[in-house]
């Protein structure tokens, strides 16, 4: 296996990995996570975790994007895995940028294909519906899961509306580099895309 040394390649602005032998650039980018706020007459599909991080929390059905799959087919497999559960998206809920753990979070409004059907599946210990009040704040996974029931919330039952952005201000990391054509504000917790 080759070396590799931290450098900016020639044209960028950034320090990369980059192959010493052949000069390949070993771009480090954001993952992508995708999942749903699976809905049914008011209540809320949740997964209590199997598996780490935060084994036993609750959580939506979401996980990381695999390549060759759009973020759609993406929360509908997550859905399955999780909790196997049939469901049809109704629109894009959210998009968190999560910079201190280099993940972007695209999370969709959804509810069940037909009747609510779902078991735990294998990275869930149990699954279950709740109404709002009675999800186990104290018990939620991760910030974005708050989020994300917030955001549900918030858009009601009719048309999503535009999606809603990481709450501000949040503590998502260090300040970025300001470079390119954004301004040395994009850091902020309001703008989609920041690099928070």
């Amino acid at each position: 296996m080759s070396d590799f040394v931290r450098q900016t390649p020639v044209g960028d602005n950034r320090e990369r990995s980059i192959c010493a032998s052949c000069g390949h650039i070993d771009y480090e980018n954001p993952k992508i996570i995708t999942g749903a706020v699976v809905v049914h007459d008011g209540h809320v599909l949740l997964c209590r975790r199997a598996i780490a991080p935060r084994v036993g929390f609750w959580t939506l059905p979401a996980g990381y994007l695999e390549l060759g799959e759009t973020v759609e087919a993406g929360a509908c497999r997550e859905a399955y895995e999780e909790a196997e559960a049939d469901i049809q998206l109704d629109g894009i809920l959210a998009v968190y940028s999560i910079a201190r753990i280099g993940q972007v979070q695209i999370i969709f409004r959804a509810r069940f294909s037909g009747e609510p059907a779902y078991a735990a599946g294998i990275e869930s210990q149990e699954v279950r519906l709740f109404a709002w009040d009675e999800i186990p704040w104290a018990e939620l996974a991760f910030p974005s899961v708050h989020w994300s029931l917030q955001a549900w919330r918030d858009s009601g039952s009719g048309p999503i509306g535009a999606p809603q952005g990481n709450p501000g201000p949040t503590d998502n990391g260090p300040e970025p580099v300001a470079s390119g054509p954004y301004p040395a504000d994009s850091s902020r917790d309001d703008v989609i895309g920041a690099s928070a």
